[in-house]
């Protein structure tokens, strides 16, 4: 024991009795809520000689007579920093969102050693007096939130589906949103020392085009800051939008202004009241029925933590996003955007396949949730294929300005999962080429959306994934890394939100389908089937003449959707399969553009 003491105060760890110690609760204690325990912990600031973030751990073990999980704590500065910009206090703070009603009881583990945030053994370190520990209860009611809101959808469940589901309402979800701009989060109104240190300060995000879509009794921060990207979330939500992307580290990468830090060049000490600032804008996101889609690093980044490994840095990196931010109902961890070696110019060390691995398997044993974890190409995926693997599934993207093969790439992927009995959920999050993929509608010419709505809206939907993240290529305005207004692919996002209506509408029994193309006699059409049940159909442009889907004998009925205008040419149109087969329809309206055939058995 008097060797623990002096290795504390060797580390400049001091900590007082706290006689008496109390828990705060905060937030709707509803099930699917977030609900904040908080305590009086040691006073500290983000630099002090003791690292707060490193040398002090705190997790939080909550169980339910059917569950238990271990959350992870932070610092919390005053509790407030997101308002206050403070660095320094005696807050620590752990999030839960409880998938349960009925009384859940906590107990709360907080220690101070050496490195022991980052330890794998969680009894390291020494017990601080007064807080290691602390019990109590609460009692979960159920939630009350309708709609969009996906406190009352529950959590978003991936492992082993193709499909995911929402724990609360088992209806599965398509995602249609936006993978651009990756420094969607270098947005001047956050705090940090981003703006003005030198390094691509240009590239700073005021986001002023969407100051307009702010709405009275929405979010801000510090006497009104945050409105414009509030608003920008609002605009997406409000064209039927369901999620959007962002990096969290981009040190070294193209934009070089996002990342969690005090600093540019401390990767071991996190800004407070930025990161307080980044929860303002998930939870409004949340609310609005958004899925968040947290891409960790990049190409140009992927060494930058420990050289790769899985070290002191990547994991203190990784628990703290945990700990902000896993209570989350409905995200992903993409731990590296183009990934791998495939380049053959590196600005930092490439990720071998035991690091990829790592990365995987730090998230599946240290995130209470299990969320979705997924790497996204650059280098192909062969190498993280095998049983020991702890991806829940891939993040794809293409190179075909006209999406072509989008379609084929995914038909790949899940069939070698499945066929490696892997179960993974397929994403298409790049569509299209780097230099253009989703046109401004400015430079809609040649077809572009015509493209991108049939070969990866539709096609993407038809060949088995689970969602489409829209990147905007360099060559244009509004691109990846310049983007300010979401309004520059407005009309494009309208038939975004007819494929989600539609969806919406019909109620496809998707994990129950399969592609079945072979039963059309139209040489290029797309189907996804379940076998006299179903037929959804992509018929594509140009293809005309009879066109016929052979069925079981019975009866059907037979929809024709317009996928540009959102609306049916009819709709549950009774017909009985002749001689084995259906004719499929062909609109009189548009000859020579794509439409949607929904048949269903009666």
């Amino acid at each position: 024991m008097r060797y623990r003491h002096l290795l504390l105060f060797t580390l400049g760890i001091f900590f007082t009795s706290h006689l008496g110690a109390q828990v705060s609760i905060t937030g709707e204690t509803k099930k699917w809520h977030k609900i904040t325990l908080t305590v009086d912990g040691p006073k500290t600031k983000e630099d002090d000689r003791s690292n707060p973030f490193l040398h002090y751990r705190m997790d939080v073990t909550l169980r339910h007579d059917s569950a238990t999980y271990v959350v992870p704590g932070y610092f919390a500065a005053d509790g407030d920093a997101g308002e206050s910009g403070a660095s320094s206090g005696n807050q620590w703070r752990a999030h839960f969102a409880p998938d349960r009603t009925g009384e859940w009881t906590y107990t709360i583990s907080f220690r101070a050693g050496s490195n022991v945030a980052v330890t794998d053994n969680h009894n390291a370190g020494e017990p601080l007096p007064n807080l290691n520990g602390l019990r109590g209860a609460f009692t979960v009611s159920p939630t009350d939130k309708t709609g969009k809101d996906l406190r009352g959808k529950g959590r978003l469940l991936f492992h082993g589906r193709q499909y995911p589901v929402w724990a609360e309402t088992g209806e599965i979800f398509f995602k249609c949103g936006t993978d651009a701009p990756e420094n969607l989060l270098s947005y001047a109104d956050f705090d940090g020392t981003f703006h003005d240190d030198g390094f691509r300060d240009e590239l700073v995000k005021t986001w002023e085009p969407h100051l307009r879509d702010w709405n009275a009794g929405d979010p801000t921060w510090q006497d009104g800051k945050g409105k414009a990207l509030i608003g920008a979330v609002n605009y997406l939500a409000s064209e039927g939008l369901n999620s959007f992307s962002f990096l969290t580290l981009n040190i070294a990468g193209d934009d070089e202004n996002v990342f969690p830090y005090v600093s540019h060049d401390n990767y071991e000490r996190f800004d407070v009241s930025k990161l307080d600032q980044w929860e303002t804008v998930f939870t409004h996101g949340e609310r609005l029925g958004m899925f968040l889609h947290f891409k960790m690093s990049e190409v140009e980044n992927q060494g930058l933590l420990d050289g790769g490994d899985l070290g002191t840095q990547r994991k203190l990196y990784y628990r703290e996003l945990i700990a902000r931010f896993g209570h989350h109902l409905a995200l992903n961890w993409n731990v590296g955007e183009e990934n791998g070696k495939w380049r053959g110019r590196e600005e930092t060390p490439v990720q071998t396949t035991s690091q990829r691995l790592a990365m995987a398997r730090y998230f599946y044993e240290n995130d209470p949730y299990r969320h979705h974890v997924v790497i996204h190409d650059g280098q192909e995926f062969y190498d993280i294929m095998g049983p020991e693997s702890k991806y829940t599934g891939l993040s794809l993207q293409t190179n075909q300005p006209n999406f072509t093969n989008v379609y084929p790439d995914i038909r790949y992927w899940l069939d070698l999962s499945k066929k490696e009995d892997l179960k993974w959920a397929v994403a298409i999050d790049e569509p299209g080429d780097a230099q253009h993929s989703l046109v401004p509608d400015a430079d809609n010419t040649e077809q572009q959306h015509d493209n991108a709505r049939q070969n990866a809206l539709w096609g993407g939907l038809l060949a088995g994934a689970w969602g489409v993240e829209w990147y905007f290529g360099y060559k244009h305005a509004h691109s990846d890394l310049s983007c300010q207004d979401f309004r520059s692919r407005d009309l494009f996002w309208d038939q975004c939100r007819y494929q989600q209506e539609f969806l919406e509408d019909q109620r496809l029994p998707l994990a129950d389908m399969s592609p079945m193309n072979k039963t059309t006699s139209g040489e290029n059409d797309w189907v996804l089937a379940q076998e006299g049940e179903v037929y959804l159909i992509l018929l594509k442009r140009g293809e005309q003449g009879e066109n016929i889907l052979s069925v079981p004998a019975g009866e059907y009925t037979v929809s024709l959707f317009n996928p540009r205008t959102g609306k049916y040419d009819f709709r549950a149109r009774p017909q009985g399969a002749k001689d084995g087969g259906i004719r499929l329809p062909v609109s009189e309206e548009e000859v020579g553009m794509d439409w949607v055939v929904l048949v269903r058995g009666v």
